[in-house]
């Protein structure tokens, strides 16, 4: 069984593409000591990723996966700046892509595939990713978390890049790591692949009822 007749990839970008959770969790701890609370270590803070810079901190700030919905608006939105101004000058200090990636995009690319990314981080750092990492080039759209009123698991971020592509939701897939990006494809009827690698909260992704999962991102090859 393949994916046929598609036209349109859309790839969630951390935990799919990237492995960021090492820079991640650097701003988080420079963050946390900023504001004199206990620090984390990575396999923690790599729990607590995928769901945008806020809810990130949130989670630090509450030093757990729920949120503390009792906390200070002010503060968090202070210690959000706190981590985005020193993430936004480390973006890739540790950040790579994860095996088969970039040869793959290529593929893909060179087969007549149009890519595009959807994902929850703030706009403004994924271009600087993607160009650190030799990426750039390869996408025709790209959506942040703060690009639209809604991010994943809201349909609205798939459904807004097809529309501005051109391309029907039969005729695109959604690629990601996360039951955010496998919730986004569902809601608006659109195949999804899982990839098991990334940072799905010690879920299987499978849970989530993709039409393929893949433990290799080169693997996408054989479904397409």
């Amino acid at each position: 069984m393949k994916l046929e007749h598609k036209e349109l990839l859309i790839f969630d970008l951390d935990g799919t593409l990237i492995n960021s959770a090492p820079d991640l969790s650097l701003a988080v701890n420079h963050m946390l000591r900023q504001l004199d609370h206990n620090t984390f270590s990575d396999d923690t803070i790599h729990g607590w990723v995928g769901n945008g810079a806020l809810t990130l901190v949130k989670r630090a700030l509450s030093a757990q996966s729920t949120v503390d919905e009792t906390l200070d608006a002010s503060y968090v939105e202070h210690a959000l700046d706190i981590f985005l101004k020193f993430y936004a000058n480390n973006l890739c200090n540790a950040t790579v892509t994860y095996d088969n990636v970039s040869g793959t995009l290529h593929t893909l690319k060179e087969k007549g595939y149009r890519l595009a990314i959807v994902t929850n981080k703030p706009f403004a750092f994924v271009s600087p990713i993607l160009e650190g990492l030799e990426l750039n080039g390869l996408f025709e759209l790209i959506l942040g978390g703060d690009s639209l009123p809604q991010k994943k698991p809201d349909p609205a971020p798939l459904l807004h890049v097809c529309e501005k592509l051109g391309v029907s939701v039969e005729k695109s897939v959604m690629i990601g790591d996360s039951k955010n990006d496998i919730l986004a494809a569902s809601a608006c009827a659109m195949d999804s692949v899982g990839v098991t690698y990334g940072y799905n909260y010690g879920e299987d992704i499978r849970v989530y009822h993709p039409t393929f999962v893949i433990d290799d991102f080169a693997a996408l090859l054989k479904y397409l």
